[in-house]
């Protein structure tokens, strides 16, 4: 529930409950200037309670499809219950100004005041069965938010594996790779040492060849 609507709603519900208890009391006087200042005072906080009821409706009508509607059936019946208060507020405002009528007036009012108190034990009633859903509703949207966030931390764990094992990957490429590079540097090394060897070979062969030609010289003189 919105927290701007829940101040409204506690403002409103303290007015009403104050303007029962006024209207309760405006019904015993028996008239004259003091239940006039009374009836004044009542009037007043009633225009308070139509500016909290429009604002109470324009913060609702503000809010999401799911909660503007259970906001809404609970603002029709916080007007009701203001309309039962202007309707007292009438009936006494017509027995000060008939007295002849003043005793029935007040038992109506009486009846009145009665029926808005059961009323208004039925709304707070609803208001605390409001309160414990938008409790549990809370409660479900943390553990939401705390899977939620064990859901981040393991996929973090995952991606940096992935990239200790990219990492590892590319370390053993680059193994490979030097592998490559050192058999073929010792290939071409022992080509290398096998020419050189037939090179040495040779020219020890031609030496000796040479040595043998140059003996046979010698000997045949």
């Amino acid at each position: 529930m919105s927290a701007v609507f829940e101040g409204y709603e506690r403002q409103y519900c303290e007015l009403s409950s104050n303007l029962s208890r006024q209207c309760s009391a405006a019904s015993s006087l028996d008239g004259g200037k003091q239940k006039k200042q009374k009836i004044s005072e009542i009037k007043a906080g009633m225009d308070d309670g139509d500016t909290l009821i429009r604002k109470m409706e324009l913060e609702a009508r503000s809010l999401q499809a799911s909660m503007k509607a259970s906001l809404l059936v609970k603002l029709k019946e916080y007007k009701t219950d203001l309309n039962n208060l202007k309707s007292e507020l009438k009936r006494i405002t017509s027995a000060a100004n008939n007295n002849k009528d003043e005793l029935l007036e007040l038992g109506q009012a009486d009846t009145l005041a009665v029926s808005s108190n059961d009323h208004r034990g039925r709304l707070v009633m609803s208001t605390e069965r409001l309160n414990q859903s938008s409790e549990r509703i809370k409660e479900s949207r943390r553990s939401m938010l705390e899977t939620e966030e064990l859901g981040a931390a393991i996929l973090q764990d995952l991606h940096q594996q992935r990239q200790s094992l990219l990492h590892a990957h590319n370390t053993l490429h680059g193994v490979d790779d030097n592998i490559d590079k050192s058999k073929k540097i010792l290939t071409a090394i022992s080509r290398r040492m096998s020419r050189n060897k037939w090179i040495l070979g040779s020219f020890m062969a031609a030496i000796v060849l040479a040595i043998i030609v140059i003996l046979t010289i010698k000997v045949s003189r």
